[in-house]
């Protein structure tokens, strides 16, 4: 008869936990991404005559950009605005992902989800 083996046994969980709890006191368009940087969700609207947040829920924060989208110039003008909104410098902020879409995900490095949420509040309401 064989040994049997140690170690490695398959348990089956009924119980699903997630690897970080949720939070109920931000929008789900908002990750904290370890150690230090944050994942923001953006629903870009080029071609705008100013630069702008026009909404700001779970799905997206919605961003009029006063720049065509055209040759990555809507992609640069997003950035640049995201980085003075959210006062930090522009090497902050880089482009996650949905370079060539309206839905992006944009990465603020260095600042806390709560810093995000207020910036973003704040902009929001001074409109």
């Amino acid at each position: 008869m064989a040994p049997t083996k140690k170690g490695k046994t398959k348990a089956k969980s009924t119980e699903v936990t997630p690897a970080t709890p949720p939070s109920t006191k931000f929008p789900a368009c908002m990750r904290f991404i370890p150690p230090s940087s944050v994942a923001l969700t953006i629903h870009a609207k080029p071609g705008s005559k100013v630069a702008t947040i026009t909404d700001f829920d779970d799905e997206a924060v919605g961003v009029q950009i006063d720049a065509p989208a055209k040759d990555g110039e809507a992609n640069a003008a997003l950035l640049d605005y995201m980085s003075s909104v959210l006062g930090v410098k522009k090497r902050q902020v880089s482009l996650g992902a949905g370079s060539k879409s309206r839905d992006k995900v944009l990465v603020v490095e260095g600042i806390s989800l709560e810093a995000v949420h207020n910036a973003l509040d704040r902009q929001l309401h001074s409109s």
